[in-house]
Formats: C-alpha cells, structure tokens, sequence
C-alpha cells in the first residue's frame, strides 16, 4: 500500500486537529454554556445558572451529535461543563465555574516546557512520529540543529498560548470578573489554537524544506520490484525439450 506523501499527510494531520476542537462551529456551540451561566447568574441564584449552564451543555451536545460530529468531542464538552458546574456548586462561587479551563492551561503549559527542558520538545515528538523527516540513516531529528530550533519555536508557542490563557485568567478568577472569565475563555480560545498552528506549519515546514537531499543509495527503493528480462534464446540454439517433441531442430535422417 502506497503512503501518504508528506504534505498530504501533514495537511490531514492540521485538518484532524482542527477538527477535533470542532472549528468555529465549534468555538460557537463551546460558548453557549459559559454565557448561560454568566447570564443567568446576574439575574438569579448561582444554583439556577449552574442548571442552566448544564442544560445548555446538554443541548449543544444533541446539536452536536445532530450534525454527526465526533461523539468524543459531544462528551468531552459536556464533561466539561458537568465538572464546572460540579465545581461552582462545591466552592459556592460563580467563579468557580471557569477554574477548570484555567488548571488546564497551567497543566498544558507545564507539559509543553518540560519538553523544552529535557531537550524534546512536544512540537517535534508528535510531528515526527506522524511524518518522520527525510534524514540519513541513525540520525535523530533532535540532532539536527535547524530542525530542533524549528521545533523548538512551535512548541514555545504553543507554551506562550497556554501561559496567556492561564495568567490572564488566573487574574480575572482572584478579581472575581466572571463575565470577563466567560469573554477571554471565547476569545482566546479557537482563535489562538488556530494561530498557534499556523505558525508552527510555517516554521517547521521552512525548516524541513531546508534540510539537505539524501544521498541517492539512502532513499527508498520503489515499491513495485522490476525483473530483470531474460535473454531470449536464438532458434539456431541447442535444442529444447518442446522442439523435440515436436520434432523441430533434428537434423534430416
């Protein structure tokens, strides 16, 4: 079976992860339960909003499953939403609401740089397991000085993303800005994954783009193995069974 080539494979690889956070379409059905509940909490009881939170929650999981998008991602948003409101009810705070998605960027960011650290960064293991990079047989891509740097930028980026999300947030949940928790949860959201992804295609694919061609005795054989022809023998050649048989090649008696 032939595979993929690599920019088809890297470009089902970007569109799967933009699918799985469900695009704009997305973002849009991911803000409704946040809005319901910042909403309805300025006009009634904390209890009522985390109802209707959990109520939008489950209607945006029928429009998803409505519009056959993947179950995983129905039930993750409304595990989500479950859990938030679990914790509004638990802390007794509106606020509480949102400090799942802020744990959540604290523990992505945490990730992402103890990847920088050890020298691995998350960028290039994923990427590299997906679409190894054309390299001379041993070499390991965390060797390679430009491929490593490239690698090293995406994950960084990916690492500003979360921080941003975490302290801005972490600001406005001691200050106690709920509405203002429910507007940066949206807006730094889809939009920042979108543009954090688009650069690391473009710093990655730059670097790879650079790397030097494989010798000629290191690339990879063709699929489909090519018989050498065989001779064809000359019909004044020694005699063949079939010739005898048919009484071909005797001389006259």
């Amino acid at each position: 079976m032939k595979s993929p080539a690599p920019d088809e494979l890297r470009e089902r690889t970007r569109q799967q992860i933009i699918d799985s956070m469900g695009g704009w379409s997305g973002t849009v059905v991911a803000a409704v339960p946040p809005v319901v509940f910042v909403a309805v909490n300025a006009l009634a009881q904390l209890r009522t909003a985390i109802v209707a939170a959990v109520a939008a929650g489950v209607l945006m999981t029928g429009y998803r499953l409505a519009r056959r998008q993947s179950i995983q991602q129905a039930a993750t948003g409304l595990f989500s939403v479950l859990v938030a409101a679990l914790i509004a009810a638990r802390t007794g705070q509106a606020r509480g609401f949102f400090l799942l998605g802020i744990v959540g960027s604290i523990a992505y960011g945490a990730v992402f740089a103890v990847s920088l650290l050890l020298r691995r960064p998350l960028v290039g293991l994923a990427w590299e397991f997906l679409d190894p990079s054309p390299l001379p047989e041993g070499t390991r891509w965390y060797r390679v000085k430009a491929l490593r740097r490239a690698y090293d930028l995406a994950t960084s980026a990916a690492l500003v993303m979360f921080a941003a999300r975490a302290i801005v947030q972490l600001s406005l949940f001691r200050s106690n800005q709920t509405g203002w928790l429910a507007v940066t949860k949206i807006a730094m959201g889809f939009p920042l994954y979108l543009a954090v992804i688009g650069a690391a295609f473009w710093v990655v694919r730059r670097a790879r783009q650079q790397l030097p061609p494989l010798p000629v005795a290191e690339r990879a054989e063709p699929d489909i193995d090519q018989a050498e022809p065989r001779p064809v023998e000359l019909l004044g050649g020694a005699d063949r069974p079939a010739d005898r048989r048919l009484g071909l090649g005797q001389g006259d008696e």
